[in-house]
């Protein structure tokens, strides 16, 4: 495998070295919980962790909820659940809100400093005030305040004297930087909503630029890792810290390229509206790109996080191709799972010149790359399923399959040669007439003539009926090049499998045989009824760069 380097660890090493922290590294993973966690999320993740774990250090949990609109509980549990399911496990589990008295103890020491300011624009004046990337903003007449004013505006903020928008709590920094961001920007604002944990105590909120340092920096995190959007921020993030002044040494903010998957929406926004309007199963839709959907897809938590380190971390933006994903999976399955014969849209086969009645037993492997996973015993009769796409009744060039003429090998069987095709009415296939040759049985050290196709089968009066769903990009590139919903993502089939397929349950991974790797899914599977999710095809298109 080729890991990708890391310019986070080389800035770890030199603040080791320069013993900034005391060669301490604590990180954290801080959500917001108003929605699923995707696989963007999962790179963040493992960055987070897997960097702890490299030093020796911790990782905490923390729930950025510093915005009670959004938030649900339904999300704090999925969250716990697929960061349990990746592999990994938190220092401590911390509310954001759980620092509330101390923020905004943080912000009266601001405004104590003549660092802060409570405002009286409305949002759009201060949109109007903020200038542009070429013109500074302009002043709030309120900017100068005396601190006493603020002080009790700020404490009657709290007190609920006032209703939502009509005061805000500003820093006072610089309405001419070149920097949007220290345009005086807003802290605190109010909302008279219940919170979930601290339910109606509060009624103003920390916004997140003044929230994520002081929660960082009251936890002692030493390296605050963050997706690349917050660059920009970073001087906010070390403007709070510095003029409050009361942490020594601060954490350090370090930024990291998120990642952009090819054909793939990694927008909680989007994703939430499609849950929200039927457009999907849900949250864990097979063809979600949440960490539920991929786990309910069949994706293992090895080859995500085979797939996090291979993509390595970046510095700037760029578009990692979907397909080193299924790679991932690929190459994590295929020593794992058991072989299975399916066949999809299957024709029926009957050999004439087999005996009526009987019913052998072929021994196959269950896995060609490790003996240990054994082997099992498959029926073999006279009336067999073949699948629909091997077979041609009229071939084309070096088609090596079933064809009227044709001798191929049934896989662990016998040699089957196809004499004529029985039709319906309506001209569809309606069943093969063919003959074996009993002296060609896999297994019994036949050496004979030798054939050039192979195909799988399974036997007619104890197949399993299955319901399989093949899956492609949820979402495709429109005639403007914008990615839009695909509802021709997902192709159901019922499809016929051998007898060990009756015992499966929810979660069982198999390779078909020839067709790919599939998942017995996990709310539709039941003692009755079979339904497994094609996690990933059998060949890829993606190469792996030496």
């Amino acid at each position: 495998m080729q890991v990708a380097d890391n310019f986070i660890h080389t800035i770890i090493d030199e603040d080791n070295v320069t013993g900034k922290y005391g060669g301490e590294v604590y990180t954290r993973f801080p959500p917001e919980p108003n929605g699923y966690l995707h696989i963007g999320h999962a790179k963040a993740i493992c960055l987070n962790f897997t960097t702890a774990e490299k030093y020796g250090g911790k990782c905490n949990l923390r729930y950025d909820d510093t915005n009670p609109v959004k938030e649900d509980m339904e999300y704090v549990a999925s969250i716990e659940n697929d960061i349990k399911w990746l592999g990994f496990q938190w220092d401590k589990l911390l509310w954001a809100s759980e620092y509330f008295e101390t923020m905004y103890d943080a912000a009266v020491e601001l405004i104590k400093k003549g660092k802060a300011f409570v405002c009286d624009l409305s949002p759009d004046e201060i949109r109007e005030h903020r200038g542009t990337l070429k013109e500074p903003g302009r002043e709030s007449p309120y900017r100068n305040r005396s601190v006493d004013e603020n002080l009790r505006l700020f404490r009657e903020m709290r007190e609920g004297k006032y209703g939502d928008g009509e005061k805000v709590l500003r820093a006072k920094i610089d309405m001419a930087s070149p920097n949007i961001n220290m345009r005086d920007p807003v802290i605190y604002r109010i909302a008279h909503v219940t919170h979930h944990n601290t339910g109606d105590k509060w009624c103003i909120y920390p916004m997140y630029d003044f929230a994520h340092p002081l929660e960082d920096a009251i936890e002692g995190i030493t390296h605050s890792l963050c997706t690349l959007e917050f660059e920009d921020h970073r001087p906010l993030y070390d403007w709070c810290l510095e003029n409050v002044g009361w942490w020594d040494p601060q954490p350090r903010q370090i930024e990291f390229a998120r990642l952009n998957l090819t054909g793939t929406v990694m927008s909680k926004r989007l994703l939430k509206a499609l849950v929200d309007d039927g457009t999907v199963e849900g949250w864990d839709d097979p063809r979600m790109p949440t960490i539920a959907g991929l786990r309910r897809r069949g994706y293992t938590p090895e080859s995500i996080r085979d797939f996090c380190e291979r993509i390595g971390v970046a510095k700037a933006n760029s578009m990692v191709d979907s397909d080193l994903l299924d790679h991932c999976a690929r190459e994590d399955l295929k020593p794992k799972v058991e072989s299975r014969n399916v066949v999809e849209d299957p024709i029926k086969v009957i050999i004439t010149n087999y005996p009526e009645g009987k019913i052998e037993e072929m021994e196959m492997e269950n896995n060609r790359d490790d003996e240990n996973l054994g082997s099992r015993k498959v029926p073999f009769g006279r009336e067999l399923y073949v699948d629909g796409a091997d077979f041609m009744e009229e071939p084309v060039k070096k088609y090596f399959r079933l064809f009227p003429g044709n001798e191929v090998r049934f896989k662990g069987a016998y040699f089957i040669t196809c004499n004529e095709v029985v039709k319906n009415p309506d001209g569809s296939i309606k069943e093969l007439l063919c003959t074996y040759d009993p002296e060609t049985r896999s297994g019994s050290g036949f050496e004979g003539r030798k054939v050039k196709g192979t195909i799988h089968w399974v036997e007619a009066s104890t197949a399993v009926e299955v319901k399989v769903r093949n899956y492609t990009a949820l979402m495709k590139e429109d005639d403007e090049g914008e990615l839009v919903f695909d509802p021709d993502s997902v192709e159901e089939k019922i499809c016929y499998g051998e007898p060990a397929l009756k015992d499966s349950r929810p979660g069982d991974r198999y390779q078909f045989f020839r067709h790919g790797y599939y998942i017995a899914d996990s709310k539709l599977t039941t003692d009755d009824e079979k339904v497994f999710n094609r996690i990933v095809d059998l060949k890829s298109s993606f190469k792996v760069k030496k």
